[in-house]
């Protein structure tokens, strides 16, 4: 082979290996983000911990026996949803609980528990369980600030053995089951029934009291009005006795209209070429005046 063919042959050798190398170098280096680390073991145990943000060069990684970890230690979030709960009362409920936490030990968070994220659940789902099942549901719905507070405390302290502390807890939803939900509706729809049964009722005991009420009344007035009609005649017949010649009149009418008390007595005046009503008048206060002298 000549020196052209082995130049060409270098090259081409060079060429292929730049990538092969790459790919090597890839293979064996590891990349930590910020708010992350990067556990490596080996057969199982613990044998480095990186958590400088930037490339490592790990050569077990190409290993079987070697396992390399990403735990982020970011802030995170989870809800667990459709937490099945009965009240002290027995009224059945779900539950969601919303929860704030962050990873504060990789080490604890991947070795002292086999999965710290299903432990999570089931303490969450035991917590929420023992905590509401001591309270009715109004009091659930009402007071949740304190109900935080305690589900955070009590959840926690459960999560700090493995790493993870809890930040914030709180229910995201609390309703109840379609079945049971339909039941109350139609509860609270035959209460408001009855309700307004009871006030239409009321309303007409009400009104009848009012009517007996103005009956009574005006019954009363009516008996006073009759009551002071003897008293109102005695007032006139008092006025008559100061005016003699009309209580005369009036006395001789009243005798007249017992003698025939089915005819009506009235005076409808003088006859043609007697006298006239003027002169009536005249006469009666000529004679009046008379009197008084």
């Amino acid at each position: 082979m000549n020196d052209d063919a082995q130049l060409v042959l270098g090259v081409l050798i060079g060429l292929l290996s730049i990538p092969l190398a790459a790919c090597v170098a890839r293979a064996l280096h590891v990349s930590v983000q910020e708010g992350e680390t990067l556990l490596v073991s080996r057969f199982g145990r613990l044998t480095n911990v990186l958590t400088r943000p930037g490339w490592h060069w790990v050569p077990d990684r190409l290993l079987p026996w070697a396992q390399v970890d990403h735990v982020s230690t970011r802030r995170d979030h989870r809800i667990i949803r459709d937490i099945v709960v009965n009240d002290a009362g027995g009224t059945t409920v779900m539950v969601d609980v919303f929860l704030e936490l962050r990873v504060t030990d990789p080490v604890k968070a991947k070795f002292s528990v086999a999965d710290w994220e299903r432990a999570l659940t089931n303490v969450v789902t035991h917590d929420v369980i023992s905590i509401l099942g001591t309270m009715d549901l109004k009091d659930i719905v009402a007071d949740r600030t304190e109900l935080h507070g305690q589900l955070e405390r009590d959840i926690a302290e459960e999560t700090a053995r493995w790493g993870v502390r809890i930040e914030r807890v709180l229910l995201h939803d609390v309703r109840l089951l379609p079945e049971l939900s339909e039941q109350m509706l139609r509860s609270v729809a035959a209460k408001l029934e009855r309700w307004k049964a009871d006030v239409d009722e009321e309303g007409r005991q009400r009104v009848a009291m009012i009517e007996a009420e103005t009956t009574a009344e005006v019954a009363s007035l009516l008996a006073e009005a009759k009551a002071q009609h003897p008293l109102a005649v005695g007032r006139a017949y008092a006025a008559l006795r100061r005016t003699p010649h009309i209580r005369a009149a009036f006395d001789e009418l009243y005798e007249l209209s017992l003698l025939h008390p089915q005819r009506t007595i009235a005076f409808a005046g003088f006859a043609d070429g007697e006298l006239r009503a003027v002169d009536a008048a005249m006469l009666a206060i000529e004679e009046e005046g008379r009197a008084q002298h």
